[in-house]
Order: structure tokens, then C-alpha cells, then sequence
């Protein structure tokens, strides 16, 4: 906003008869740059002592209409004054639409090697090397429906899935059925947005696309970007107003203040505001105050605010709360092959093509975050880490430890004995007593309850119920904000944010507790099946959990003396091959068998409870072959022991054995 002379504005102001008080906040407005704050605290008054003397001033002048446009009207009707009683000393802005679109594109001109500079390139987790957003940016979907606010029950987030089926979809689970549209079109659609999303969903990456497409004038075409992370603007030295701060980034562009000023009173500022939960506890008051007032004086301008899901619960008056939307299978494959080529590797084919093998591995990519990381892994050794325990961990790590570490952010710890390695062992706890239920979804309360039983044993814990409860809320709500291992999918109902994690939680717990008696118990259950494969993986030596699951699946058909002569006579001709490896030929042979005893029953000589234990016990010896498939630390004579008698029950092993001897 131009800045009038004193003397002028204090003719008007009594020429209209304003008191002492609304003329000097009236003259103070009007004659010098500056937002409300730091007027106010020019004239040693509060923001709502400043406002309060304004709106007497509006009275006077006759000026209606909503709060913040009656700035800017005001301002038009000092200026054509001012312009009629001094006609050779017109101040220099902009009033005129042609004026300001020229001035619109004068300054994006000036900014543009600094938005390219600050926004054209990323570098996260391991990158060595800078890569450019172009090259990789892949377009982002808006949930114009934040997914956690729903008001549904867990039976209907639950229809249609089936965790027990050997059919399940278990990329459909957790899938959001509602309308989305392109980010670009929500941008367009709503001028006043605050983005949520979880950690690592590209929120960021999103405004940094958006200033540099503005910049180019391929979107939005009549504004300016001014692009400010929040946490470095609370962070700033001398703590300076918005408007301050927006000035001094400016100035660097060489653009004047009155040129921003003008951008801004006449609606053709972008301002995007990056990062609300990453600004210090310290710092959010002052940061919120600053937002709200600059919104209210620069009502007309367009602002995009982007925030975590459940960081704080924020309230902007006149903004939509949208969300942004999983990656699903397009854009999963756009942005692995957007990757690769900018890495000059020919891999992404190979990548997509392992990726959809591998379901657990897939779920995580639909995080743009874990995706960057699966591209990094697979770029190193052209293939998905042997060790897909060690794979999730490192996924795990990331968002609880790595990407709050590689940008500096340091937050605020809601209970200071909860460490990241507590916080683990926390989610373990939940993992298995969900996991065990078959509860993929809970209630806000339960999950609350299993906290509060947590945290009640760790040190200096407080002993009060209701307190505890207050404290495993609190808990909750960081873990989901800040690491995004938990979410929200309804009101009040949470679940792991991948399937993926839930399994390897619950794997952690029973390989802590070495309870494998407990694990094998579920050894015939389809869904128990990943976290088999993970608590092998994970274990210093699976010997015994081996031998266990051996044993449970010989236990599936000794109750059926039919069933277990008929795997006597049949299985040791195609399973007892002496010391082979096991390799493709081992495999090969233990598929040949099941197919032949199942082709048997053409003559009807198993009823059909009898065929469904000859399918468990079949399964079961599946899951047990792939877990020695896997990466897993097991001795070469358990091994080889397994491997040699796959059929063949361990009683009429030893029985052979005894023979032998």
C-alpha cells in the first residue's frame, strides 16, 4: 500500500471528525508500510486495540463491507482525494488493472531465478546428488474430504475386505473411496487451501511445483508466488512481521516495497505457506497470530497452507481443508520412471515389474516418500533388498527417525520418556494385541488404552488413570502427526498406515518374546502369512521357530490316519533325495508331488473335509518353504533336515532314523 502524506490524512481525519484516537491510528495506517502487528506496536496499543479505533474510522468514512476488504476501499477513496487536491504529486502505484498486470509480469520475471534456485531442485534421505523437480515432479491428487474427519463405522471400512481369504486384496485395504481432483484443479477451485497430509507426502514438493509453474505463467497466470517455509520465518532473527519478511524476500529480487505492496492490495499475491507443524511450540502462537492477521488485511490474495494431519488442531476461518491423496498405480509408475531416467539408468521397467510381485512392497510406495526411498534401494543393486525385514525397518526409520533429522527439524516431545527406540516397542504392543484379534481397524480409545498400559511402566510415569489417558492421547496424535505410522481413517478410528507395518510390528513382538509357540499356532492362517516371513528374516537364528512350524504342519494331518498312510506311501519316492540344495530342483519336485496327490482325489478318494486339510497342510508347507526361501539365518543341517523330508511327517522321520541306527 502507498504510504499519503501525514498532513493530508490528518486534514481528512478531522475534516471527518475522528477522535484522537481513531486519527492517530488512522494516520499511522495509511501514511507508512507495514501490517497491523507492527502498527499497533508502533502506537504501543494491541492489534485489537488498533482495530477496535479503525473500525470508528470505516464509520466515519462511510465504508462497509466485510473487515478486510475495507482496507483496500478506503485506500482507493484516499487516493482519487489525494490525486483531486494535489494533480502533480500522484503517488506512484498502480491503479489500474493494465498497470497491475504489467507489474505482475515484471516481478515474475525479476523472481524467477530465485524461485528456480529455491525451488527447482530436491535432495532427500540418501541422494547424493541434487535432481531436478522437473524431472521427477509427478502430479498430485486432492481428497477434497479430509479422510480422518469421515464420520463412518469400522464395518463400513471394512466392506468388502477379507483379510483371511487367500484372495485378498491387501492393496485395496485402507484405500480411501472418495472423490479427488488434480491439485492444480484445487488450487484453482478454492483461493484460500490448507493442505494436510501425512509425513512424506509431497506436500512440499507440491508448492514448490506451484511457485515455479506460476512463475512461468502456466498456472494461476495473474499472480505472484511468494514462497515462505514457516519455520524459517519464526526462526528469523529480530522475529519480523509477515509483511516484513515477504519485503526483505523481495528485496533480494530487487522489487521495491511499494511494488509488493501493490501486488498484495490489489489481490495478485500466491503466498504459500509451507510447513505450519514444523514451526517450534515456542514460536506457533506468534506464527498463527501473524498468519491470521495477514489474511484478514490481504483477503483477496491467494494462499495455500501446508500442515501435517494431526498436528494441531488449526483453525482458519474462510480456508478449505483438503487432503493429499495417496500415489496409486499411475502415478507410482510415472514417478519410478521419471526417476530412473533422470538417473540415466534403464531399471524402471525392471522396478514396476518387481514391484507388482511383491504386494508388501508395493503398499509402501504409495507414500511418495517411501517410494523415493524403494527407488533408492533398488538403484544401488538393481533389486529389492533379500531381507525384506531389513527393508521395513529401514522404511520405519525413515519416518521415525531420518527425515525430520535430514531437514533439522527438531520437535516437540509430548512425553520426554518415550524415545524412538520406546516408541518401537510401543507399536509392538499395539501390533500384537490388534494383530491378534484380527483388528486392522480400532477405536481411538482402545488404541489409547494400550498406550496408557505402556507408558503406566516406564519412569517417573503418572499413576492416575484419567491423566495417563490424557498422555496416551497426546501420544497418539504425535505419532500420527509426526511419523505417520498410525492414521486416522475415520473419526475416532485409527489403523497402521500400511499393512506392511502392522505385519512387521507384530513380527517384532513375538521375535522379542521368542514366543514361537504362540507365532506357530497361526501357521495355517493367510493372513499370518507375511509375518512368518518377516520374524524369520528378523530372527538371529530361525532354527527353532523352523523346527516349530515343521512340527505344527506335521500336527495337520496325523489326527487323519487315511490322510497320513497315504503321504507315507506317496511322499518319500518324490521328497527323500539324499543331500540336494534347496534350489529350483527341490521346488520343482514339492510342486510335482501336491499336483499328483491332489489329482489323485479324481477317484473321489478323500471326502471333503479331508481335501481342505490336504490344502492347509499344503499351504502351511508352502509358507514353510518360502521362509527358507528368504533371507533367513538357519543352520545348513536344519536346513538340509527340512529340505529332505518336506512330506514326510517328523514321527516317521525319527522312526526311519531309529532304524537306521
Amino acid at each position: 500500500m502507498q504510504p499519503l502524506p501525514q498532513d493530508f490524512l490528518t486534514k481528512l481525519a478531522r475534516l471527518h471528525e475522528l477522535s484522537p484516537e481513531q486519527e492517530e491510528a488512522f494516520v499511522a495506517r495509511f501514511s507508512r508500510q507495514g501490517d497491523v502487528d507492527a502498527i499497533a506496536e508502533s502506537l504501543h496499543i494491541s492489534p485489537g486495540a488498533f482495530r477496535t479505533r479503525m473500525s470508528g474510522v470505516y464509520k466515519r468514512f462511510s465504508i462497509g463491507g466485510k473487515s478486510p476488504n475495507k482496507v483496500p476501499k478506503l485506500n482507493h477513496f484516499l487516493i482519487q482525494k489525494y490525486q483531486a487536491s494535489n494533480p502533480t504529486s500522484t503517488p506512484q502505484t498502480p491503479t489500474h488493472e493494465l498497470e497491475i498486470d504489467t507489474l505482475v509480469q515484471e516481478i515474475r520475471q525479476k523472481i524467477k531465478p530465485s524461485i528456480q534456485k529455491d525451488c527447482g531442485t530436491m535432495k532427500v534421505l540418501d541422494m547424493t546428488q541434487l535432481i531436478g523437480l522437473k524431472d521427477i515432479y509427478t502430479k498430485v491428487n486432492i481428497l477434497e474430504k479430509v479422510i480422518g474427519r469421515r464420520r463412518l463405522g469400522i464395518n463400513e471400512l471394512m466392506q468388502g475386505c477379507n483379510l483371511d481369504v487367500e484372495s485378498f486384496d491387501r492393496l485395496g485395504f485402507g484405500k480411501v473411496k472418495e472423490e479427488r481432483i488434480p491439485g492444480l484443479e484445487a488450487v484453482q477451485k478454492y483461493d484460500k487451501l490448507m493442505v494436510l497430509g501425512k509425513p512424506g507426502a509431497g506436500k512440499t514438493t507440491f508448492l514448490n511445483y506451484l511457485a515455479i509453474q506460476c512463475t512461468k505463467s502456466k498456472v494461476l497466470t495473474d499472480k505472484v508466488p511468494i514462497f515462505i517455509t514457516l519455520k524459517q520465518f519464526a526462526e528469523t532473527q529480530n522475529q519480523p512481521s509477515l509483511t516484513t519478511y515477504i519485503n526483505q524476500i523481495f528485496d533480494n529480487g530487487n522489487v521495491t516495497e511499494n511494488q509488493v505492496s501493490a501486488i498484495l492490495q490489489h489481490g495478485r499475491g500466491l503466498i504459500l505457506l509451507d510447513g505450519l507443524d514444523e514451526v517450534r511450540e515456542e514460536d506457533a502462537d506468534r506464527v498463527l497470530t501473524q498468519i491470521q492477521a495477514f489474511t484478514e488485511d490481504y483477503d483477496t490474495n491467494t494462499f495455500i497452507i501446508t500442515c501435517r494431519i494431526a498436528a494441531r488442531e488449526y483453525t482458519f476461518e474462510k480456508f478449505t481443508d483438503v487432503e493429499v491423496d495417496d500415489f496409486d498405480d499411475k502415478q507410482i509408475r510415472t514417478f519410478a520412471t521419471k526417476w530412473f531416467q533422470a538417473k540415466q539408468s534403464d531399471l524402471a521397467d525392471y522396478f514396476i515389474e518387481q514391484l507388482e510381485d511383491n504386494e508388501p512392497i508395493k503398499e509402501l510406495a504409495s507414500n511418495p516418500l517411501l517410494l523415493t526411498l524403494l527407488c533408492i534401494e533398488f538403484e544401488d543393486s538393481g533389486e529389492f533388498p533379500a531381507n525384506r525385514a531389513e527393508l521395513y525397518s529401514r522404511a520405519i526409520h525413515t519416518l521415525l527417525r531420518k527425515w525430520d533429522a535430514k531437514r533439522r527439524i527438531v520437535r516437540e516431545q509430548v512425553y520426554k520418556k518415550l524415545s524412538v527406540q520406546r516408541k518401537e516397542d510401543l507399536l509392538s504392543e499395539v501390533a500384537f494385541a490388534t494383530f491378534e484379534q484380527g483388528e486392522y481397524l480400532f477405536k481411538q480409545r482402545d488404541i489409547e488404552q494400550y498406550i496408557a498400559d505402556y507408558i503406566r511402566n516406564l519412569p517417573d510415569a503418572k499413576t492416575d488413570p484419567d491423566a495417563l489417558l490424557l498422555d496416551s492421547e497426546a501420544v497418539l496424535k504425535s505419532i500420527e502427526a509426526q511419523h505417520g505410522l498410525l492414521v486416522e481413517r475415520a473419526r475416532g478410528i485409527y489403523s497402521f498406515s500400511h499393512l506392511t507395518f502392522h505385519e512387521y510390528f507384530t513380527a517384532k513382538w513375538f521375535v522379542y518374546h521368542a514366543d514361537w509357540q504362540g507365532l506357530v499356532e497361526h501357521l495355517t492362517e493367510v493372513r499370518w502369512r507375511e509375518v512368518f516371513i518377516i520374524a524369520v528374516e528378523m530372527s538371529l537364528n530361525a532354527n527353532d521357530l523352523l523346527i516349530l512350524m515343521k512340527q505344527q504342519i506335521d500336527a495337520i494331518i496325523l489326527d487323519d490316519e487315511q490322510l497320513y498312510q497315504y503321504l507315507l506311501r506317496c511322499a518319500p519316492n518324490k521328497t527323500l533325495k539324499g543331500d540336494v540344495q534347496y534350489n529350483s530342483l527341490v521346488v520343482r519336485e514339492y510342486y510335482e508331488t501336491w499336483t499328483w496327490l491332489l489329482s489323485f482325489n479324481k477317484n473321489k478318494c478323500f471326502n471333503t473335509p479331508q481335501i481342505n486339510v490336504l490344502r492347509r497342510y499344503y499351504q502351511a508347507n508352502k509358507l514353510l518353504m518360502d521362509c527358507l526361501n528368504s533371507s533367513c539365518a538357519v543352520s545348513p543341517e536344519v536346513r538340509q533336515e527340512i529340505e529332505k523330508n518336506l512330506l514326510l511327517p517328523i514321527p516317521e522321520i525319527e522312526k526311519r532314523k531309529s532304524h537306521a541306527n
